[in-house]
C-alpha cells in the first residue's frame, strides 16, 4: 500500500535555506509522483475546525425548504447552497450523493471585488455561521499562498511568481455534507473520480472515510489526514500552467459499506483560485521537444466557466 507523502510547513519557514529548500523538494516530487501531500505546521488551529463543523452540521441540519432558500439560481453554485444530486463529475450525468455551502471572499475587506465575484450568502438562522467561515477562509488562503511560493521555487520560478494572481482570488471554501445513504445507489458515488478546477486544494480533516487518490500507476489508495493535517492536491489550472508537469490528481469519495449506509460525512475542502484574468498559458520552460504543448491558451475566468458548464452547475 503506498502512503500519502507528509510534510510540516514550519520547515519551509524556519529561516534555514537547507530545510527550506529540502521540504521544497520534498512537496514537488510528491505532488509529481501522487499527487497528494498530508500537511501539518499550517495555519489552521484545531479550534476554528471544530468551530466550523459544528455550524456546518447545524446548517445542514435544517429542514430542505430552509436550505433551499440560499440557493442562487443561475449562479453556478458559487456562492451559498447547492441541492442534493446536482453536482456531476465532468463527463458524467449522474448527480453526486452529496449538497453543499460555498463561502467565497469577504467582500467588505475587498469592496473592489464588488461586481466581479458574487456576495457571500448570510444564513439568518446561525448566528456566527459566516463569520466562522470567513475566519476559516483567511487561515487556509494564507496557508495556500505560502505553500504556492514553495510550488514556485519547485518550479524554477520567483518564489512570489504567484501572489499578485492570488490575491483576492476567487477561491472557495466548501462545506459538504454526504448524507446517509437509505437506498442502494445504482450508479451514483458520494463524489465521482475528478479532477478539481482550481490551482491546490487544501482540505481539512475529514468526518468520515471514503476520500481516495488514484496514484500515477492508476492505483486507488486512501487518503487520510490525521486531525493536524490538511489533504494537499493539485488542481486543473495548475497542471496547465506547467503542461502537465504538476499534473491534477484524480480523487473520489467512495460509498462506504452497506453496514456504514447510515453514518453521514462531512468534507471541508479550500479550492484555491487565481483571480479571473491570470493566463493559465503553458510556462515556456516546461515546453520543449520530449513535451510538447498540452493546452490552448486561457485566462483562470474563462476556464472556470468552462468547467463549471460541464459539471452541470451552469
Amino acid at each position: 500500500m503506498q502512503h500519502i507523502p507528509q510534510a510540516d510547513l514550519t520547515d519551509f519557514l524556519s529561516g534555514n535555506p537547507a530545510q527550506k529548500n529540502a521540504f521544497v523538494q520534498h512537496i514537488g516530487s510528491s505532488f509529481q509522483e501522487i499527487g497528494f501531500l498530508a500537511l501539518k505546521g499550517h495555519f489552521l488551529e484545531e479550534s476554528l475546525q471544530e468551530d466550523l463543523y459544528r455550524e456546518i452540521k447545524g446548517f445542514f441540519a435544517m429542514p430542505t425548504l430552509n436550505k433551499e432558500a440560499y440557493e442562487i439560481q443561475g449562479g453556478g453554485g458559487q456562492r451559498g447552497y447547492t441541492g442534493f444530486g446536482k453536482e456531476h463529475a465532468e463527463g458524467r450525468t449522474t448527480g453526486d450523493l452529496k449538497e453543499f455551502w460555498h463561502f467565497g471572499q469577504d467582500l467588505n475587506a475587498h469592496p473592489n471585488l464588488k461586481g466581479i465575484y458574487p456576495d457571500n450568502i448570510h444564513v439568518k438562522e446561525l448566528h456566527h455561521f459566516n463569520s466562522v467561515g470567513n475566519q476559516v477562509f483567511k487561515k487556509l488562503e494564507k496557508t495556500a499562498e505560502v505553500l504556492l511560493q514553495a510550488i514556485a521555487l519547485y518550479l524554477g520560478l520567483d518564489e512570489f511568481y504567484f501572489d499578485p494572481y492570488i490575491q483576492e482570488g476567487n477561491s472557495i471554501l466548501r462545506a459538504i455534507h454526504y448524507p446517509p445513504i437509505t437506498q442502494a445507489p445504482e450508479e451514483a458515488e458520494r463524489a465521482a473520480a475528478h479532477g478539481d478546477i482550481n490551482l491546490i486544494t487544501l482540505l481539512m480533516g475529514s468526518q468520515g472515510g471514503g476520500l481516495q487518490v488514484l496514484n500515477r500507476n492508476e492505483k486507488w489508495i486512501d487518503a487520510v489526514a490525521a486531525p493536524d493535517e490538511l489533504m494537499i492536491n493539485i488542481g486543473d489550472m495548475l497542471s496547465r500552467l506547467t503542461n502537465n508537469h504538476l499534473p491534477s490528481t484524480i480523487h473520489r469519495v467512495v460509498n462506504p459499506p452497506q453496514e456504514e449506509w447510515g453514518k453521514a460525512r462531512f468534507s471541508l475542502p479550500f479550492f484555491m483560485h487565481p483571480v479571473p484574468k491570470m493566463p493559465l498559458n503553458c510556462l515556456p520552460q516546461m515546453i520543449d521537444e520530449t513535451h510538447p504543448k498540452k493546452y490552448e491558451d486561457i485566462e483562470a475566468g474563462a476556464f472556470l466557466h468552462e468547467r463549471l458548464v460541464a459539471l452541470g452547475l451552469l
